[in-house]
């Protein structure tokens, strides 16, 4: 049944050799790992007016300017990744980066930071999208985490099913958000030169200021314009992850993932661009708690405002019961939350470059059936889930979490890149390419200088408000792959063979374990005398002295041909007894091996496993710990496991058993 379901959910499993088949072309490309920032858009505008309001309309004049702002240093981040794409196409991007160039814990500090990132990515996209349904069907407001959280297992099974399966399947919807975010743009810039300016729902709304206004200048002012910056750059999250995923564009990787990384900045500046001046066109109003909206129509203790890109498509669009509302809140929502998909794609391919660097668990790096990091996607859901759970699905309160990673990430990656020009122009004689490199070092020294500003605007501005959690986690990350890899190292040392090879044993001493004289003893005792140990000995455990002498009796009528050892057990503790007989042996013979072989049965049924095996199970894992001590399972199937075995069929392609 299990494996019915699996199929239906995940689909047949692809053979490893058909992994090329898996690359993509950038149409496909640009929705799978792009969708993150393009659909960051749909609410970057809305964070940045919701930090002006604070005081009320007074701060609003600063919108265009940190508008501005966040698009040219979209620019430069983009401009500077696609130097990043280029000059390594491996997929590692931030991470080999920091790490060939900064040192092994610079690499490490942004995978950490990138690995909280693509979890935040999950969490705020599918929060954001969630909040766009609630902006057209305001009664699904009390469900709000059950629906987050059920597309969140939606997303994870479309991603388990495969790369490129999933990114047909998001391509759709991405390309709807563009074209629909484009004609919303050009349809009220239109209006508004021809003299007829859309205008919001909100427009005639007065804010309660949270903060007073009055006497707020110099320093403070600069406060708020640099908080209400730091969080339109939420803009920018997700635009590294194309540096990450270059191995799975077809080729030319490194010139496709560099030409679909241009079209990514320029759609999400304009589209953010567009969105940020309708919203300043139409007045739109947009707070953080709706009570301070006043006059709200309804009750704002339990309704919800609509979010900025809803209140754009009802002015420009005629209101909230056409066409083109309903079609811009659907391909908004199904974009933000297919925007997850970017984190769904680059997580699971850090997890499995830190696991193959052994910074993380070997699981991380084995691909599932669809050839896809499944072990990766399986995390992520679970821990975004998790935080969805945790913060009631609340965009304004994830969003405070978001974004620190980014920067982190985004500033290492250019100061490496910076180093790694440096270096090659020490070696490099050609003038046009000297040229090049001294150009490509400009752009990725422009770059780490302004992230690394916006880094220290982020950690100043949002720390008190939730982004201390993200400072606590990521060196907790970071010391737990270090810890991750001197476990591996320390193993690694220990299973090194010795100079001498291995030393044979001097004898073989075999137990068969006997509770009652059945088939499955009798097999057991068949195997054992068949690998022709030194000694062999059945072993019984004396619970009641009736059970005992019932199985001497029988163990004599069947004169079986290996003497019967009986053990007393006072304190009527199999797993004690047994241990102590191996633990004498072992002390009597410290150069022998103790084999002990346990009949088990073979069951059928998830339910027969809490009835049989359970003593078997307990003994098996107390043995395992015990020195020259080795442990053979001898299965005894039962009826009902012979259905379960006619079902399984080996494969057309299984490898023939050679004969002779």
């Amino acid at each position: 049944m299990l494996g019915w379901f699996k199929r239906l959910l995940v689909g047949r499993p692809l053979r490893s050799d058909r992994l090329g088949e898996q690359a993509l072309a950038k149409r496909i490309a640009l929705p799978i790992f792009a969708s993150d920032p393009l659909s960051s858009v749909a609410y970057a505008t809305q964070e940045i007016l919701l930090v002006l309001t604070l005081g009320g309309l007074a701060y609003l004049y600063m919108a265009p300017w940190v508008g501005l702002a966040v698009c040219v240093l979209l620019a430069v981040v983009v401009v500077s990744y696609r130097q990043v794409v280029r000059a390594y196409p491996s997929g590692g991007g931030s991470y080999e980066v920091a790490s060939r160039n900064l040192g092994q814990n610079a690499g490490l500090v942004v995978a950490a930071a990138l690995l909280v990132d693509y979890i935040m990515t999950v969490a705020v996209s599918v929060a954001a999208g969630v909040d766009n349904i609630i902006s057209a069907v305001p009664s699904l407001n009390p469900y709000r985490v059950v629906i987050c959280v059920g597309f969140v297992v939606v997303l994870t099974a479309m991603n388990l099913r495969g790369v490129r399966e999933s990114g047909r399947a998001f391509a759709v919807p991405t390309y709807l958000f563009i074209g629909g975010v484009l004609l919303m743009i050009v349809l009220g810039i239109g209006q508004a030169l021809a003299g007829n300016a859309p205008v919001a729902e909100s427009a005639g709304l007065q804010i309660r200021p949270e903060q007073t206004s009055v006497g707020l200048t110099g320093m403070a002012l600069v406060i708020v314009g640099l908080r209400a910056f730091s969080s339109g750059c939420t803009a920018l999250t997700g635009v590294e992850a194309i540096s990450n995923g270059v191995p799975a564009f077809k080729s030319p990787k490194a010139e496709n993932a560099a030409r679909t990384m241009a079209a990514m900045g320029i759609l999400a500046i304009v589209m953010f661009a567009g969105i940020t001046a309708l919203a300043l066109i139409s007045d739109v109003r947009y707070v953080e708690h709706t009570c301070d909206l006043v006059g709200f129509p309804g009750n704002c203790e339990t309704d919800a405002q609509r979010t900025v890109i809803a209140q754009l498509a009802a002015a420009i669009f005629g209101g909230t019961d056409t066409v083109m509302f309903f079609f811009i809140q659907a391909s908004t929502a199904l974009i933000l939350i297919l925007a997850a998909n970017t984190a769904f794609n680059g997580f699971p391919m850090l997890g499995s470059i830190l696991a193959e660097h052994r910074f993380l668990p070997r699981q991380l790096h084995t691909r599932g059936d669809r050839l896809a990091f499944s072990n990766g996607i399986i995390a992520l859901a679970a821990i975004a889930g998790a935080l969805i759970y945790l913060f009631d699905g609340s965009v304004t309160r994830l969003i405070q979490l978001y974004i620190l990673g980014v920067f982190t990430s985004f500033t290492l990656s250019q100061i490496g890149m910076v180093r790694h020009w440096n270096r090659h122009l020490g070696t490099e004689r050609d003038p046009k390419e000297r040229a090049r490199m001294h150009r490509a070092r400009i752009i990725n020294a422009v770059g780490a200088c302004l992230t690394g500003l916006v880094l220290i605007v982020v950690l100043a501005t949002k720390f008190t408000h939730g982004a201390y959690l993200v400072v606590i986690a990521v060196p907790l990350l970071f010391a737990m792959m270090r810890a991750i890899r001197r476990h591996y190292d320390r193993v690694a040392v220990e299973l090194v063979p010795d100079p001498g090879g291995m030393v044979l044993p001097s004898r073989i001493h075999a137990l068969v374990l006997v509770s009652k004289l059945h088939r499955p003893t009798l097999r057991a005792l068949a195997y054992a005398r068949a690998t022709r140990p030194d000694t062999l000995t059945a072993l019984t455990a004396a619970i009641t002295p009736e059970e005992v002498r019932a199985l001497q009796a029988d163990w004599d009528d069947r004169d079986i041909p290996v003497p019967l050892t009986v053990v007393e057990s006072p304190f009527r503790d199999v797993t004690d007894t047994v241990l102590s007989y191996v633990a004498r042996l072992n002390r009597d013979h410290p150069r022998d091996v103790v084999v002990v072989y346990i009949p088990e049965y073979v069951v059928g049924h998830w339910w027969e496993h809490l009835l049989h095996n359970q003593s078997a199970l307990r003994l098996k894992a107390r043995l395992l710990f015990e020195t020259n001590v080795m442990v053979t399972n001898v299965p005894w199937r039962l009826r009902s496991s012979q259905a379960e075995l006619k079902r399984v069929q080996l494969p057309e392609d299984a490898p023939k058993i050679p004969t002779r």
